[in-house]
């Protein structure tokens, strides 16, 4: 479905009240595997941050796969504001013998903007991720943060309106990942983004997310939802983010233990 009003300048814009994103009845298995996801259906509307949450191999990524159309369902409908996402992995990926700038270009390339178009906005983006004087740097002068900021900047320079997040901050130290949860609910504010988040982290999906979807094991499927109303800026140590994420830890234990996996 289009639902996308796109031009060559900013972010795309999804038409009000039609989810960003609309999962519809998915199911993935793969080959003659066991079913990985089971019948799932969830909307994202725009401008909403959903974390997804559930024990390692509950199916998150590859339900974030499906989203960025890297796979298609077996059963099931994906639909994506524009057609299309950005997706940042849980990996920074740059190419390191490329420049931060010329990382972030290459997804302007990819997209066709003519080379001095290119270098406007790639400097545009690392400004947004306060990297304006990072540009000329190669990835192993980058410390590990600022490699994401500039994964962060890459995924931006797609220019879609949904961005979809694979635990990009799950390698990082506590501080510095506490400073880009900062950076990204900032980012999404100023650019209007929908964004779909996957974690193992209960308080980092609290802190950032409007809503918490947790899943269930094998095969995944959405066990329960929590809509998170107390206002951004939230800190990871505050009393409402730790109420929370202590009832959503003791479900996921429950899930866990119904299931008989791991975390």
């Amino acid at each position: 479905m289009t639902m996308l009003d796109t031009s060559s300048e900013g972010t795309a814009h999804a038409t009000p009240g039609i989810p960003a994103v609309r999962l519809s009845g998915v199911t993935k298995r793969f080959g003659d595997g066991p079913t990985v996801i089971d019948d799932v259906s969830l909307d994202v509307a725009e401008g909403e941050f959903v974390c997804l949450l559930g024990a390692s191999g509950c199916g998150k990524s590859t339900l974030l796969n499906l989203v960025a159309g890297l796979d298609a369902p077996t059963a099931g409908k994906v639909e994506v504001a524009g057609g299309s996402a950005a997706l940042m992995f849980q990996e920074a990926a740059l190419l390191p013998w490329l420049t931060a700038a010329q990382n972030v270009e290459l997804a302007l390339r990819l997209r066709g903007v003519g080379r001095r178009e290119r270098r406007v906005r790639s400097s545009e983006l690392l400004d947004l991720v306060r990297l304006r004087d990072a540009g000329g740097k190669r990835v192993h002068e980058l410390s590990g943060g600022m490699r994401q900021r500039v994964a962060m900047a890459r995924a931006l320079a797609q220019e879609s309106g949904v961005l979809l997040m694979d635990e990009p901050f799950a390698a990082l130290d506590a501080i510095t990942r506490d400073v880009l949860h900062e950076e990204l609910v900032r980012i999404r504010e100023s650019q209007s983004l929908t964004v779909l988040f996957v974690t193992h982290n209960v308080r980092e999906a609290v802190r950032l997310g409007d809503r918490v979807v947790l899943l269930s094991s094998r095969p995944g499927r959405i066990a329960k939802e929590y809509p998170v109303s107390f206002e951004q800026p939230r800190r990871i140590e505050s009393p409402e983010v730790a109420a929370l994420s202590v009832t959503i830890t003791d479900d996921l234990r429950a899930e866990i233990r119904r299931h008989g996996g791991q975390s």
